[in-house]
């Protein structure tokens, strides 16, 4: 621990130059910039649950809803690490609930926050464990849906003795799935602490798009004709391009909507598709595709739901690298077909019984890519690996009563 906070201390001048840099450029407002730093009056006594961004706070909605309902007399003070995800919370208007930009991990930050706001408890997201913010915490820390895949579990391993001064402040861990769990108490939970697995994003419930935004779009991608990449990291995008060509060669009508886990990547993914020679436009550009656009950038964030209710077949971003692989429940809500990657460890239970059920396809590389999407060409095939999918997964959902024990143990913990 004192190794850590020396590197973040000597760290901290070059980020907060750096900082500056991007509010002298417009990159960052004031007021995002004082938010990290932990500035901005508070209501005391909240009750403070963070995540990284749009994923984890998108999942975590209807756990925010039930600390509100069953914690009424505590507001929350909900905080993350990009303007899009505060703005994502801002956005549902929730009563009781205020979101902020996270104060970064040095102690006189999180010093500034705790004086305003005063939390009575920490609820963390996923895998944001900040040694300095578990460590100083003053009340209860929950950890929700942790992730410790193998290859993080090897990095936090390297620094194994701050992994077993950080992991003893958590007072309960809800690990997203069992070997995640074994890894953090490998790594010094200890074992009375760790709690049953909570997949928060096996329930999440995305709304629909408008009819007349899903009519205009219809016109130009007819659902067994297109594929959606969705949540695509570097890497991903040469060998979607590479399998969407292969593919095309036999269906010259198949269409692909590209969307990237981060649009800022937009420029190099452009340049990816333009090297394919095959028409595209972008979403940020051109609002609604040309008629021989064969593949459409979207560089958009919040419109997930319409490329899903657009796409046939869904292929599953993140896991053609070692990310971990993205969820499989969303495209499965939109009744989209189902093809991933070989990493799917984030979510290696679900995929696992998608499989059992023939409700995913893997595939390994570009040809493996253009060979699985030749095997759903049809309607017929779609939709009954859709319809096995949907039914699969709604089996694994206990999201509901996991979400309610998890409010029913904070609420035990909280003083008074």
């Amino acid at each position: 621990m004192p190794l850590y906070r020396l590197a973040v201390a000597l760290l901290a001048p070059f980020l907060l130059a750096l900082a500056l840099w991007r509010v002298l450029r417009g990159g960052m407002s004031r007021t995002d910039l004082a938010e990290r730093l932990g500035a901005g009056a508070g209501t005391p006594g909240a009750i403070w649950l963070h995540g990284a961004s749009n994923g984890e706070l998108a999942s975590a909605r209807r756990l925010i809803e039930a600390l509100r309902a069953g914690i009424p007399d505590r507001p929350l003070i909900v905080t993350c690490n990009t303007v899009t995800g505060r703005e994502l919370v801002r956005g549902w208007a929730l009563p009781g609930v205020t979101a902020r930009l996270a104060p970064v991990d040095l102690r006189w930050a999180l010093a500034r926050f705790r004086a305003e706001w005063q939390p009575a408890a920490l609820v963390v997201l996923e895998n944001e464990i900040w040694p300095n913010r578990i460590v100083t915490a003053r009340g209860p820390v929950i950890v929700v849906a942790a992730r410790m895949s193998e290859k993080t579990y090897r990095a936090w391993r390297r620094f194994g003795g701050l992994a077993r001064r950080v992991l003893p402040h958590v007072d309960r861990l809800y690990p997203q799935d069992a070997r995640s769990g074994e890894r953090l108490r490998a790594l010094g939970l200890p074992p009375d602490r760790l709690g049953e697995v909570a997949q928060l994003k096996s329930g999440v419930a995305q709304a629909p798009p408008g009819p007349a935004t899903l009519t205009a779009f219809r016109a130009h991608f007819p659902r067994p004709a297109t594929l959606l990449a969705a949540s695509t990291h570097p890497g991903e995008e040469e060998i979607v391009l590479d399998a969407f060509a292969r593919a095309r060669d036999a269906r010259p009508d198949l269409r692909l909507i590209l969307a990237p886990r981060h649009p800022g990547r937009r420029d190099e993914i452009r340049a990816l598709i333009a090297a394919t020679g095959l028409p595209f436009a972008q979403r940020t550009e051109v609002p609604e595709p040309p008629p021989d656009c064969a593949i459409y950038l979207a560089d958009t964030l919040g419109e997930m739901p319409l490329w899903y209710s657009l796409a046939g077949v869904t292929i599953v971003g993140g896991s053609f690298t070692d990310r971990g692989g993205h969820t499989p429940f969303e495209p499965a809500q939109f009744g989209s077909a189902v093809i991933h990657g070989p990493d799917v460890a984030n979510f290696a239970d679900a995929y696992a019984v998608l499989h059992q059920a023939e409700a995913a396809i893997e595939a390994a590389d570009a040809p493996g890519l253009a060979h699985a999407i030749a095997a759903l060409a049809t309607v017929e095939a779609q939709e009954a690996q859709a319809a096995r999918a949907s039914k699969t997964l709604a089996a694994l959902d206990d999201s509901a009563a996991v979400i309610g024990r998890i409010v029913a143990d904070l609420k035990d913990r909280l003083p008074g």
